[in-house]
């Protein structure tokens, strides 16, 4: 398909071809103008009958002027969106790119909430809410429904949040993403209606007629080093004390580091694990606290288990997690991807950087680095999430 593009506004910038020309396309952008950005976008999407949009914005640019300016350039286009820690585009791991998902009518329908302000979050009223939505948008004939999650990712709610979105939505899985703000911990957005809203969690229920799977792995191996959380704030997701002994001291103690070496690098590496039955979730630590506690990026209490992890390949990992094919054995035409920053980061600081990168663009993933990712109802870290989107055909499953 051949894409509009008035004078001037190819200079400087590369094209995101569409990943599936007659059903989800993506558009990037460069530029640092969000008048220029937006008017890109909507060059690249010129002629695409977009039944609504995903925005996943690059930190630096002020989400207010973006979010603007998005709604001029593309009049009457219902637009969702987030700030993130970095893009994953077709060139792949990005961090300067305004990236744009478009989903088509024909294949697509949608509905959302808006939970502003997010906190305190009432479980029960999060999933009445929730349930209702999906009462009011049933779905079809030969269609199903997934829910995706956009979330402050400094709200310390997730959990709960998207805990009692999945306990609203019964059998709809649940996916998404934490909202991020690249590696600042500042502030993080969401956007809905036109409008950009912090400490704010958005909800969009979508269905559709394309085959889905669901993606969600770790490179994460338990190692035989055990902790308990003797001592804690879990409205902080703030470790005090691990095995009786101040946090970061014990930590840096089972890692063979001195407190001094532990860097965000570190903590990518050693996560701490939280068995679920025969599965163990990653627990990412954000920084040390001024206390000699340990932050976390995900819900901590006392008396919690934790196994130290230790990494496996992450790019055999990433090659593999993303081998998902339907039941005829066919690839997928799209995966909407939600990233951790912290696997991100380790694959920059090994190096791994263009290979990881070649290895998203030819799986023809897209989507963001996060602050935290939403699978099938869980808060996790570290881990990659996503939506695989296949042909029409087939039965659907998650």
């Amino acid at each position: 398909m051949n894409i509009r593009d008035p004078g001037g506004l190819n200079e400087g910038y590369r094209r995101a071809p569409a990943v599936s020309a007659h059903r989800i396309r993506t558009a990037v952008s460069h530029a640092a103008l969000p008048e220029r950005a937006a008017q890109e976008i909507a060059a690249q999407l010129g002629g695409h009958d977009s039944g609504f949009v995903f925005a996943f914005l690059p930190a630096g640019v002020p989400p207010d002027a973006l979010s603007a300016a998005l709604g001029t350039a593309l009049p009457g286009l219902t637009i969702f969106g987030c700030t993130t820690a970095g893009q994953i585009t077709e060139n792949g791991y990005e961090d300067d790119a305004l990236l744009v998902v478009s989903f088509p009518r024909r294949h697509f329908r949608v509905a959302s909430h808006l939970f502003a302000p997010l906190g305190p979050v009432a479980i029960g009223s999060v999933a009445r809410e929730a349930a209702r939505l999906a009462v009011r948008f049933p779905e079809r004939p030969d269609r199903r429904r997934l829910a995706i999650i956009l979330a402050d990712g400094l709200s310390k709610l997730e959990d709960m949040f998207v805990a009692a979105v999945h306990a609203g939505l019964g059998p709809i899985p649940v996916f998404g993403g934490s909202a991020g703000d690249a590696q600042n911990f500042d502030s993080t957005h969401v956007l809905h209606g036109g409008e950009v809203h912090g400490h704010a969690g958005l909800l969009v229920l979508i269905e559709t007629d394309l085959d889905f799977r669901s993606l969600g792995f770790h490179h994460f191996m338990p190692t035989e080093h055990r902790m308990v959380v003797t001592d804690a704030i879990p409205e902080e997701r703030l470790v005090l004390e691990l095995n009786g002994v101040p946090a970061a001291a014990e930590y840096s103690r089972l890692v063979g580091h001195e407190i001094d070496q532990l860097s965000p690098l570190v903590f990518a590496e050693n996560p701490v694990l939280v068995r679920s039955g025969n599965a163990f979730h990653v627990r990412a630590i954000q920084e040390i606290h001024e206390s000699g506690g340990l932050t976390f990026l995900s819900a901590i209490d006392t008396g919690l288990p934790l196994t130290l992890g230790r990494g496996k390949a992450i790019l055999e990992t990433l090659e593999a997690g993303l081998s998902v094919t339907d039941d005829a054995g066919r690839s997928p035409d799209f995966i909407l991807g939600f990233d951790c920053f912290l696997r991100k980061l380790e694959i920059v600081q090994k190096g791994f950087l263009a290979e990881a990168s070649e290895v998203l663009g030819r799986s023809r993933v897209r989507g963001f680095n996060t602050y935290g990712e939403q699978h099938l109802g869980v808060h996790v870290n570290q881990t990659f999430v996503g939506v695989a989107f296949f042909e029409p055909s087939g039965s659907i499953s998650s």
